[in-house]
């Protein structure tokens, strides 16, 4: 999965959104129900680019098509650290996203920054889906 990290670690949206499949799931650390399709998944990946200080991946375990990438990452002050869990179809692109972070002080402030971001994460999903 080195096209993601590359484009996750150059904060480039757009090669991130290339690497996702169109009927990608992605699952949340901080909400309960998954987020399905690209548009929202991409407008998900760029609110977390907003949020996010000092991120870095720091190791990559794959196993096929089944990729892990661990990061830290510092929200609202506090240092978090998380799993990217990544499926890739036969295409090679992303169709199964999961991130888990810990710790719950580290989950509660993003899911508070990833809240205010909420409205500008549907509106850029929407946009994307009526291109």
């Amino acid at each position: 999965m080195k096209a993601f990290r590359a484009a996750v670690e150059a904060q480039d949206a757009d090669a991130m959104a290339a690497c996702l499949a169109d009927n990608v799931v992605f699952t949340s650390p901080v909400a309960f129900a998954p987020y399905p399709g690209k548009p929202l998944t991409a407008a998900i990946l760029r609110g977390v680019m907003r949020v996010f200080e000092n991120f870095r991946y720091e190791r990559e375990i794959a196993d096929g098509r089944n990729h892990a990438l661990v990061f830290r990452a510092e929200v609202g002050g506090k240092e978090i650290q998380g799993c990217d869990f990544l499926h890739l179809d036969e295409d090679g692109l992303i169709d199964e996203f999961t991130v888990m972070v810990r710790p719950l002080s580290g989950a509660q402030a993003l899911s508070a920054a990833m809240g205010a971001q909420f409205e500008q994460i549907k509106a850029e999903a929407l946009d994307a889906f009526h291109a």
